[in-house]
C-alpha cells in the first residue's frame, strides 16, 4: 500500500475537479489517500500550507507518492527538499511568475522561492510531468523550464487545459504503472 498525498491548487479545494474521483479509484487500489484543504485565496501562503501539512508529514515515507495539480506542484517541491518519496505526478505546474498578477500575487512565495533541485532529485525516485498543449493559466514554456530543472520529460496531453476530469485517466494509468 502506497500512501498518495493529492495537493490541490490556487482557488482549489480537496472537492473539486478530478480529485475526489481520483482519490475514490486509488482507494480501491488499495492505496491510502490523504486530500489536505489549504486556504487559498484569502490566507494562502507557503507557511500557511506548511502549517496545515504538518498534520500529515508523519504519513510521509520512502514509498509515498506526491500528486500536485497548478500550484501544488511548488507546493511538493518545498517538501521534497526534507522528504524521500518514491515519486511525484504534477500536473499543469510550474515555479517563478506567470506574468499574471492575479496569480502572482498570491503564488509568489511558493514560486520564486530558491528550491534545492539536487536535494529534490535525490529525494524523489521518480518525477512525471503532465501537461497541456492549450492551458490558459500555465504556458508550455513554463512546463519546459519545470521539466528541465528536474531532469525530466515532458508529457504533453492534447487539448487538456488546465486539466478537467476528461484528461485525468492518463495520470492514473500511470500511477496504476507505477
Amino acid at each position: 500500500m502506497t500512501n498518495v498525498f493529492i495537493i490541490h491548487g490556487a482557488y482549489g479545494n480537496p472537492e473539486e475537479n478530478w480529485f475526489p474521483w481520483l482519490k475514490k479509484k486509488l482507494e480501491k487500489l488499495n492505496h491510502k489517500v490523504f486530500v489536505p484543504k489549504f486556504p487559498t485565496p484569502e490566507n494562502q501562503s507557503l507557511n500557511s500550507w506548511q502549517k496545515v501539512f504538518r498534520e500529515y508529514e508523519q504519513e510521509i515515507n520512502e514509498d509515498s507518492m506526491f500528486i500536485g495539480h497548478s500550484l501544488g506542484p511548488a507546493f511538493i517541491l518545498s517538501l521534497l527538499e526534507k522528504h524521500k518519496v518514491k515519486s511525484a505526478i504534477f500536473v499543469s505546474g510550474f515555479v517563478g511568475l506567470l506574468n499574471n498578477s492575479t496569480f502572482d500575487e498570491i503564488n509568489k512565495t511558493f514560486t520564486t522561492k530558491e528550491f534545492d533541485f539536487e536535494k529534490i532529485k535525490k529525494n524523489c525516485k521518480e518525477f512525471f510531468i503532465f501537461h497541456s498543449d492549450n492551458d490558459p493559466y500555465v504556458p508550455i514554456g513554463k512546463a519546459e523550464e519545470f521539466a528541465n530543472l528536474l531532469d525530466t520529460k515532458l508529457i504533453i496531453v492534447k487539448d487538456a487545459g488546465h486539466f478537467n476530469m476528461e484528461s485525468s485517466p492518463e495520470i492514473l494509468e500511470k500511477i496504476k504503472k507505477k
